[in-house]
């Protein structure tokens, strides 16, 4: 499961690690550094725009299928298991045609203790130059009135040999190499499903956090700061 992470890149600076085109950020509003990102709000995405360009653009996280009802299914589906997204109907066409990668700095999970869980914060390794481009799907909804709402999932996988003590479940992470394959939308769903695969563990680092993380009311870079 990814149930929160941290993005802290500026948008410019994500526009071109991404190759944004400028054009595609000069209106959207200064970027705020956000420490503890929770289902139900917005997350910055890239997607290809309607003439085949990288977009920035913003969902709320927690997929909502077209033909639900109302918004409430999206607090279920903040996540898509990549073992049965090309089966599921809440998934399966967006795996298919709308694809998106979510940037992280860096996720939080739970490790199971003695007395509780600890809160674990997961980064880019020394080195890494780049945040995480967490694999996403998303979506079009409708409401009554003619309003529209587009929201997103994460997708995730089985854990690499830095998460399996920490949790049974991690977020897909796609390479650069990878990005333009992930974000094409493909006639045949099976070509992307290579890319849906635990990410190398040499290329990650982890550490305890405050339980500050625990409320997403907390936002602040206290969230992400080591503790013994």
């Amino acid at each position: 499961m990814c149930g929160r992470f941290a993005l802290m890149t500026p948008t410019e600076q994500l526009a071109m690690l991404f190759d944004v085109p400028e054009t595609a950020v000069e209106a959207l509003p200064p970027s705020v550094p956000r420490y503890n990102i929770a289902p139900t709000q917005p997350v910055a995405a890239i997607r290809l725009s309607k003439n085949g360009e990288r977009d920035f653009t913003f969902f709320h996280w927690g997929l909502i299928p077209s033909w639900a009802k109302d918004v409430s299914i999206g607090s279920r589906m903040i996540n898509a298991r990549s073992e049965t997204v090309t089966e599921k109907p809440s998934f399966r066409t967006a795996f298919k045609r709308r694809r998106c990668l979510i940037p992280a700095d860096g996720f939080y999970e739970w490790q199971k203790v003695d007395g509780g869980k600890q809160p674990m914060f997961i980064r880019p390794a020394e080195g890494e130059k780049r945040p995480f481009a967490l694999a996403g799907l998303w979506e079009m909804w409708s409401d009554p009135d003619g309003g529209t709402l587009q929201s997103c999932t994460i997708l995730t996988t089985t854990p690499n040999e830095l998460m399996a003590p920490i949790h049974n479940r991690m977020p897909v992470i796609i390479e650069p190499e990878d990005f333009d394959l992930w974000l094409q939308p493909e006639p045949d769903p099976e070509q992307g499903l290579h890319l849906l695969r635990p990410y190398p563990a040499e290329k990650m680092s982890a550490y305890p956090v405050s339980t500050l993380v625990n409320n997403p009311r907390n936002d602040a870079p206290d969230c992400i700061q080591p503790i013994a």
